[in-house]
């Protein structure tokens, strides 16, 4: 009689889903399920926090475009992971949870960690169940993984009772459940597509928006054809660099103000209307713009701004339908036109600003001349990851990608924490794909705080992250250390430290060396510029480079506020 046990079933139905990567905290009642994945052939990677995993796990389906698996414990260990599933959900990223909860039979008896898992997670998640019975598995499994990945991406979860982690079923009762496809294309109505673009050869100053829906998508090749063919100016959002190379003739996010306050018509790729576009609304936007809206999600059509003309469909499939049209009439913006003027003034006016911060060479340095060096070093094929206040908006506008769904950051929940947790997935895909590129993870102090001892994940599994922690004693901004003495002899630090400071000069590259990863202290140019050099040459354990800066060091001056406050 041929058995198999509930570890079993879950991680042989994750395979045959195609979910390859698991990460997770095991402990009563799942330590079997990360022992069944591993035999199964999925690569399980134990993290030091539950929020930090399910972050891990939500970045693999952006990069792989398959979800990647969270393996938590019941109770705090799930609260700790809803967080990740919020975030995953707001990033339309498909993840799958697999969480353990109490036995059957203990139901309402107070059994440890009882807790409505299920129920909880419905708030956070497009599908939350519990399979009946061991028999069950594989087709709640699948249909976890078929949800997340159709329609809007997201998270999902799976409840797995104590009791049916080591029960046994015979093999030949439990029903074999294929793989589900990929996603069904859609294409926009035809009609549609021509009405967008008349509307675009009408155009004053048209404009695309390229956002991470098009990369998740993989949308890069029929866009980069639709832009070069239609000669029109695109503007990516954080996530949407690298679908188009940040360096390419058309980009102009150097003038990215201008370009959505002067814009006649946009056109938006997989990018949502919300506060990281500031609604679309003025003053950021032109009252009378036009928008042409490309989605899959029917509900995201017309939140805060009517569109002129909705294109409903695949990313990918619908840039062809327009594309198609743009080839078909032989229509090309024209490059001597005012609006591009406009717009090249403004990026190198902008550019020139930028430049004068970025050549000072005093210390503490500013953010300018740190991500100014780090540019001129970072390989053009490298992941970055990116979090913190000025260290990720400015280093959005600094450090170029080149290649699709190679920056992840704070995204659009604009969460703190998840940087340690997206890096160590793509190192870990970079890995086992044995690519030879690099991750590089760029940090605030305060945003490393919060997942900071998944260094010794790094440590553990040999991925040679570099993490650069950009280091001005604060959130937002801190105090030098002389400052901080003062505080101290004024009276209770409780009582008069500004909330926003963190402790002067910390030394994050100490928490590195003690697990065995290389750490470094820099101050100057030439220690960032060497420390860098050293940490993308050692491919054997990660790097920390703990760069102090000057805490009042700050954004250039902005035309308006990076937070829209809306009238909504």
């Amino acid at each position: 009689m041929d058995e198999v046990t509930g570890a079993q079933l879950i991680a042989e139905s994750l395979k045959a889903q195609k979910v390859d990567y698991m990460f997770g905290i095991v402990g009563v009642p799942i330590i079997e399920v990360a022992m069944a994945a591993q035999a199964a052939g999925i690569r399980y990677v134990g993290m030091r926090n539950e929020q930090a995993a399910c972050y891990a796990a939500s970045a693999i389906g952006y990069i792989t475009g398959r979800p990647g698996a969270c393996l938590v414990v019941s109770g705090p260990g799930l609260i700790h992971a809803l967080g990740g599933m919020a975030n995953a959900n707001m990033n339309c990223w498909p993840v799958v949870v697999i969480g353990g909860s109490s036995d059957r039979n203990q139901e309402t008896a107070g059994a440890f960690q009882e807790f409505p898992q299920v129920e909880a997670c419905r708030l956070y998640s497009k599908f939350s169940a519990r399979p009946s019975s061991l028999e069950a598995i594989p087709s709640v499994i699948e249909k976890a993984v078929r949800t997340s990945i159709y329609g809007r991406p997201g998270a999902c979860y799976v409840d797995i009772a104590g009791d049916m982690v080591n029960a046994k079923v015979e093999r030949s009762k439990v029903r074999e459940v294929s793989c589900c496809p990929p996603p069904p294309v859609s294409l926009a109505d035809q009609g549609s597509v021509t009405e967008a673009i008349s509307v675009f050869k009408a155009a004053k100053t048209p404009l695309v928006i390229i956002g991470k829906g098009a990369a998740y998508g993989r949308a890069e090749t029929v866009l980069r054809e639709f832009i070069e063919t239609s000669g029109l100016p695109f503007l990516p959002t954080p996530m949407g660099k690298g679908v188009l190379p940040d360096d390419h003739a058309n980009c102009v996010a150097a003038a990215r103000s201008r370009a959505l306050l002067l814009a006649d018509v946009i056109l938006l790729f997989g990018a949502r209307l919300n506060w990281m576009l500031h609604f679309g609304l003025p003053p950021r936007f032109n009252p009378n713009v036009k928008i042409i809206q490309v989605d899959l999600c029917a509900e995201e059509m017309g939140n805060n701004v009517r569109p002129a003309v909705a294109l409903l469909g695949d990313i990918s499939a619908v840039a062809t339908q327009l594309l198609m049209c743009v080839r078909r009439d032989g229509w090309k913006y024209p490059s001597n036109t005012e609006w591009w003027s406009t717009l090249k003034s403004k990026i190198a006016a902008n550019a020139k600003i930028s430049k004068a911060l970025a050549l000072q060479s005093t210390v503490p340095l500013n953010y300018y001349t740190v991500f100014h060096h780090i540019s001129q070093l970072l390989p053009h094929d490298c992941i970055i990851v990116s979090e913190g206040a000025n260290t990720m908006d400015i280093g959005r506008t600094m450090l170029n990608n080149y290649l699709p769904r190679h920056r992840l950051d704070a995204g659009t929940f604009g969460t703190m924490g998840v940087g340690l947790g997206f890096a160590i997935a793509a190192a870990a895909v970079e890995a086992s794909q044995n690519t030879g590129r690099r991750v590089v993870c760029v940090e605030g102090d305060s945003a490393f705080g919060f997942s900071g001892m998944e260094v010794e994940t790094m440590c553990r599994y040999s991925l040679p992250v570099v993490v650069i922690v950009v280091n001005n004693n604060g959130i937002y901004s801190g105090v030098d250390s002389e400052t901080w003495k003062a505080m101290k002899q004024m009276g209770e630090l409780t009582s008069v430290a500004p909330p926003v400071s963190l402790l002067p000069e910390a030394r994050y590259d100490e928490v590195m060396k003690a697990f065995g990863g290389r750490g470094l202290l820099v101050r100057t140019v030439e220690e960032l510029r060497s420390a860098l050099q050293l940490s993308l040459s050692d491919w054997e354990r990660p790097s920390l480079i703990n760069v102090l800066i000057d805490p009042s060091s700050d954004r250039k001056q902005q035309e308006f506020p990076w937070l829209t406050r809306s009238n909504l």
